[in-house]
Formats: C-alpha cells, sequence, structure tokens
C-alpha cells in the first residue's frame, strides 16, 4: 500500500488551545496555509496554498483513496482540518497517527520530543524555529501602529520568515517520516488501530450542548460572585479581599493568630485557631469565590462548533502508562457530582434555563454548589433522542481481585458486589452480612479501598481524606495492617510483581505472570504483556540504588526523565490499563450493535439513542458480557437512561 505522509499549517482567529481542533476548522476564517507531503521514501513537497498554489487533483483524489495510507504525527489535527478544508470527512480508516504509535511506546506526545528522545539525526528532527513562526502566521496579531493596525500576518508581510515556515513544513513531513520508520520495528497492538478509528468517529460525532443554558450559567455564576466580592469587601474593608496576602494580615490583626498559609489544607486549622465569626463567614465567602467548577460552562460556550455539538473531548492513549483516554476541553474526567435528587436537578436546571435567580435562591441555599451540579445537565442529546448511560461497577476493585486470586474478594463480585461492607467484615473479622451502610465500619471499609490498593499506607488514607471522615491518626496504620492481612493474595501479587520486572531489567530474561501476563525485554523498552495481549512500555529500565526506574514524561512539569516505580505502582498500571481494555471491548460492541457513543468518562459510556429504541437494560447487557481474554472476570455494568446527562 502506498504511504502519503502530511504535515499542514494553518490559520484561524479561533484558539487551537482553548477551543479544540473543531471549533478551530470550523471558523469562517479558517484555512490551510501550507500542504507538506511525501510519498513513500519520495522527497517532501510544500504545496503553497498562501501564496495561490492549489491542491494538486492527485492529492485531493487520494486523501479519499482506501488503497492509500495517509499519516502524520497526531492525525486527528490533519484530518479534520482537511475534512474542513475541502467539506468532506476524510475517513478515519485510511489515516495512522504517529503520535499514537509513540505514546503507546511510552513516548512523548510532541513531534520535537519524541525525536529527541530516539535521537533521530539533526536534520530529520523537528525544527526548533517552529513556535515564532505559528505565532507569526497562524495566529491573530495585535495591531499597532508598527504594522499598520493589522490584525493578522501574510506572507508578503514578511517574505523571508515565510520562507522559514515553508522549510519548517518541509521539515515536520520529514521529522514524521523518520519516526514512524524508526518506530515500525514495534508495531502496535493489531486491536489499537480499530479503537483508534471508533475514537476518531465518536470524536467526529460530538455531544450536544444546551448552550442558552450555560450562558444563563455563566451569567449566575457572574452576579453571585460579584455580590460575594461586595461582601467580602464591607466585611473587610479591604481593596481587594481576593488578596491571599491582604486576608492573611486581615486574619491576624482581626483575630490575633498569626496565619502562615490560607491554602486548602490549613483553612480548618485557620478557623480552629481564629475561634472567629468574621473570620469564618470570611472564608465562607473566600471559598465562594475560589470555585472554579463552573468554569467549564464557559468551555463548553468556547468549544461547542456552529451545530451546538462539542466534538473532541477524548484523546486516545492519552495516559501513556496505562493507554487510557485522557480528557480535553471541557475536562470531563472531574465534573462534579449531582448528589441532589432528580426532581430538584430538574427544578434547578429550570430555573438556571429561565434565569430566575430569586427563586433558585429561595428554593437553593448554596447557588455556586447548585450551578457545579448541573454542569452535567448542560450536556444534551439531539431531538428525537435519549441517552443511555452504561457504567462498570467498581472496575478496578473486580480486576484487582481478578488477577490475584483473592477468592473473598471474587464471590463478593459475584454475589452482592457491596465491597465497602465486605472488606470491613473481612478485614475486622465480624460476621458476613452485619456492616450496614450508615455503619462507621463501613466507612473504614470504604476508606480503606480507595487507598490502599497499589501499596498505598498512612499518607494514602490522609490524602484520601481519612482525617476528614473522623478517623484518628492512631487508626491508620492499624488500618493499613489489617487491610493488607484481609488481602494476601492482593499483598503477594505487588511483590511478584515487583519481582519480575526486576529479574527482567537485570538478566532480560522473560518473567511470567498470572493470565498471560509477563515482562520481556525488547530493544531498550521493558514490554509488560496484559491479559488482553496490548503491551505497556518502560523505556530504558534499570535498577537505581535498589529502585525501578524508567524514562518517561513527569506528570508534574511535563517534562522528560527518570521516574521510580515499584511492585504495587505497577500493579496499579496493569489494572488500570486491563480496566481500559475492558472499556475498549465495550465501546467496539456497542458501537458495532449500533448504539452511537458520543462520550465517555472513565469507565462509563455515553450513547445517544432513538426515543423508543433498544433500553437501558440492553446496553446494560452488552456491558456486562463476557471478555475471551478475561475468563471469571466478574464484570458488571449498571445502566439507564436520561433526558439529559446526570449520575443516576
Amino acid at each position: 500500500m502506498k504511504t502519503l505522509a502530511i504535515d499542514i499549517e494553518t490559520y484561524s482567529s479561533v484558539s487551537l488551545q482553548k477551543c479544540g481542533v473543531y471549533a478551530y476548522a470550523a471558523s469562517p476564517d479558517f484555512e490551510i496555509l501550507l500542504f507538506g507531503y511525501a510519498w513513500d521514501d519520495g522527497p517532501v513537497e510544500v504545496i503553497d496554498l498562501a501564496r495561490g498554489q492549489a491542491l494538486p487533483q492527485e492529492l485531493q483524489d487520494a486523501l479519499y483513496d482506501p488503497e492509500i495510507l495517509k499519516t502524520a504525527f497526531n492525525a486527528s489535527f490533519e484530518r479534520t482540518c482537511l475534512s474542513a478544508y475541502l467539506g468532506k470527512t476524510t475517513p478515519p480508516e485510511q489515516w495512522s497517527c504517529t503520535a499514537v504509535m509513540a505514546r503507546e511506546l511510552g513516548l512523548p506526545g510532541s513531534l520535537e520530543a519524541v525525536g529527541e528522545v530516539i535521537g533521530l539525526p539533526e536534520d530529520k528532527q523537528k525544527s526548533k524555529t517552529g513556535r515564532a513562526l505559528i505565532r507569526y502566521f497562524s495566529i491573530p496579531c495585535k495591531p499597532t501602529k508598527s504594522n499598520g493596525n493589522r490584525t493578522r500576518n501574510l506572507p508578503a508581510h514578511d517574505p523571508d520568515r515565510w520562507a522559514m515556515y515553508v522549510e519548517y513544513n518541509r521539515q515536520d513531513v520529514e521529522a514524521e517520516r523518520a519516526i514512524r520508520k524508526k518506530l515500525s520495528r514495534f508495531p502496535i497492538f493489531e486491536k489499537e488501530q480499530p479503537l483508534w478509528i471508533h475514537d476518531q468517529h465518536i470524536n467526529d460525532r460530538g455531544v450536544g450542548v444546551d448552550l442558552a443554558f450555560a450562558a444563563k450559567a455563566v451569567e449566575i455564576d457572574g452576579i453571585i460572585k460579584a455580590r460575594l466580592l461586595d461582601q467580602a469587601k464591607e466585611l473587610t474593608g479591604l481593596e481587594n479581599p481576593k488578596s491571599t496576602v491582604q486576608l492573611k494580615s486581615w486574619i491576624e490583626d482581626t483575630a490575633g493568630i498569626e496565619v502562615e498559609s490560607l491554602n486548602k489544607k490549613s483553612i480548618a486549622g485557620v478557623r480552629a485557631d481564629a475561634g472567629c465569626d468574621a473570620v469564618d463567614q470570611m472564608l465562607d465567602i473566600r471559598a465562594g469565590l475560589a470555585k472554579t467548577s463552573t468554569e467549564k460552562y464557559n468551555a463548553m460556550l468556547r468549544t461547542a462548533c456552529p451545530d451546538g455539538r462539542i466534538r473532541g473531548l477524548t484523546q486516545f492513549y492519552g495516559a501513556a502508562r496505562t493507554g487510557r483516554w485522557a480528557g480535553r476541553l471541557v475536562q470531563m474526567q472531574n465534573l462534579p457530582q449531582n448528589k441532589m435528587s432528580d426532581r430538584d436537578l430538574d427544578t434547578a436546571r429550570q430555573l438556571v434555563a429561565a434565569g430566575d435567580l430569586d427563586t433558585l435562591e429561595l428554593l437553593f441555599d448554596d447557588i455556586a454548589g447548585t450551578l457545579s451540579q448541573l454542569i452535567r445537565t448542560a450536556f444534551v442529546p439531539k431531538a428525537g433522542h435519549r441517552f443511555i448511560v452504561a457504567d462498570f461497577s467498581a472496575i478496578e476493585a473486580r480486576v484487582i481481585a481478578w488477577l490475584a486470586g483473592e477468592e473473598w474478594r471474587m464471590d463478593v463480585f459475584n454475589t452482592h458486589g457491596k465491597i465497602y461492607e465486605a472488606s470491613a467484615e473481612q478485614m475486622f473479622h465480624l460476621p458476613k452480612g452485619s456492616v450496614k451502610k450508615g455503619d462507621p465500619m463501613r466507612q473504614k471499609g470504604k476508606i480503606a479501598e480507595l487507598a490502599l490498593g497499589y501499596g498505598g499506607s498512612v499518607g494514602a488514607l490522609k490524602s484520601m481524606g481519612a482525617l476528614e471522615m473522623g478517623l484518628t491518626e492512631e487508626e491508620l496504620k492499624p488500618l493499613v495492617n489489617s487491610w493488607r492481612a484481609a488481602n494476601p493474595a492482593i499483598t503477594k501479587f505487588w511483590w511478584d510483581t515487583d519481582n519480575a520486572a526486576r529479574k527482567t531489567i537485570q538478566t532480560k530474561v522473560p518473567t511470567k505472570l498470572p493470565f498471560g501476563m509477563g515482562f520481556y525485554k525488547q530493544g531498550p523498552l521493558l514490554k509488560l504483556r496484559l491479559p488482553s495481549g496490548r503491551e505497556l512500555s518502560y523505556v530504558k529500565p534499570r535498577i537505581d540504588d535498589d529502585s525501578i526506574t524508567y524514562e518517561g514524561t513527569i506528570q508534574s512539569s511535563g517534562g522528560w526523565g527518570r521516574i521510580e516505580s515499584y511492585g504495587p505502582k505497577l500493579v496499579e498500571n496493569i489494572v488500570q490499563a486491563t480496566a481500559r481494555d475492558c472499556l475498549a471491548v465495550a465501546i467496539d460492541r456497542l458501537e458495532r450493535a449500533g448504539f452511537p457513543v458520543v462520550f465517555h468518562v472513565h469507565d462509563e459510556v455515553i450513547c445517544e439513542v432513538p426515543i423508543g429504541v433498544s433500553s437501558a437494560k440492553e446496553l446494560g447487557a452488552i456491558m456486562s458480557e463476557p471478555i475471551d481474554w478475561a475468563e471469571g472476570l466478574p464484570l458488571r455494568a449498571d445502566a439507564y437512561e436520561c433526558e439529559y446527562y446526570r449520575k443516576d
């Protein structure tokens, strides 16, 4: 099959970073400036569309020819932009994404960084001059006297710089092709390409947003925040009560205490030390002013396409350690929960849609909190349809029990599924069925389950909020010990995994784990085979001071560096990656069964289904079907229908 490597440079007045590629390409002033391409190993050519050159018919035909494979680094960008430019969707079935190849091997997500990490020759790497050229030609410029008050730079405004941009585009094609050739030694898992195609269709499809509702929510939030700011100024007399420095000084003067910090962890201590109603009131106001969850409404308004749908909410293989999808644009992965009843949710939503703040305040105490709970409800199906939402129940807890062979947990998941209650009973040697919802022992079981499955100890319990839940410092270490004693197969699985990884790193001899899992070395990579057959990759692993380390993207900084790991952390990767593969199977089954997925969050899938067609029961059954590579895994999916997105 012939291969066509592609890289394009574009212009739009819509921000790509803030609004995403679909809204970017839907802008009336969007255009493709340069089209760089190469056939197979042939020379790289650049079509200068901005200076009047036309895209040859041969290339236009090639973009829709199923016998020609189109490749690009982050192919969804090229594919989406070309679809908008040509007025016809370019089929994802005909594309391959080199960025996905890189991320599957644990490499960085940018073209420039990948080239550096894999050691491409300088003439094959992405040019470092690109950012300045993109800023100059591809985004609007600020009008000034010196530039004649123009809002855009064209090739004629700086021919020399434009010539550099043409060469930059040419070099990007060279870099993508060189990376693809080098990474082709490590072909992606055969099931990942069809899954990427599903992902492209889901992102192309998008999900509807009630833009009028979102706009009213933003308007109400602005009114509430302005009121709170006025109250803060009146209470404190400060010019800027949002200033941490000014507020600390005011609290010290008002309460006669010393305030070291006003961060989230310190607030409770400050309140206790102050013992002052005025300080409590001001800190409540500050909490209201600091709420940022309603910013998601602004993100919806910013990212919606002209037809009222948001596209591009997920990034395929966004999490390099596990292959999980990453949230983009509105960040669906951290939506606030809606905890109010369905009736209250409906009422609040109707009042916000009508802009009826007076009645909203009459019925609901915390308006900012109410707006947060309503964020999900801004996502709506198209006319004549409803959402059917299906999600896996306690998927990670089920997967780790299955992989480790923790029999009592398997019994729980094969029967009633109440793992918090059962965990408390197992940990504290209580009779089966004796711990109920609301029992303090259940709370201990819950916090232990949430914090301790991947080697966590006292620090993990604290991070999960154990002290805020009412547990004492003295109870934490015994809780850790009780959980580990109650789960001997899981703790053994941690250290079996640790030993297997160390042996393969040190001896290069493959090692085996249950369910077809195991480690082996392939060139500079430590490969970890999952039950599905997919493999995780750890770059340049070694043992440093008795610690397992490898190279990867450091989450806190985004830079490339050496990361430390150990058995429980590797088990976390395995479990989350396996849960992701279960979701992948479910998405494939739903799409093939004719249930269009409009987005998915963690282990939950949202389908847009015509009213009167199918049922929650059918979708739940599809999600719960056994998986061929996961024999014995006790999967269970719950499903429900809704006229707008919400939690059941």
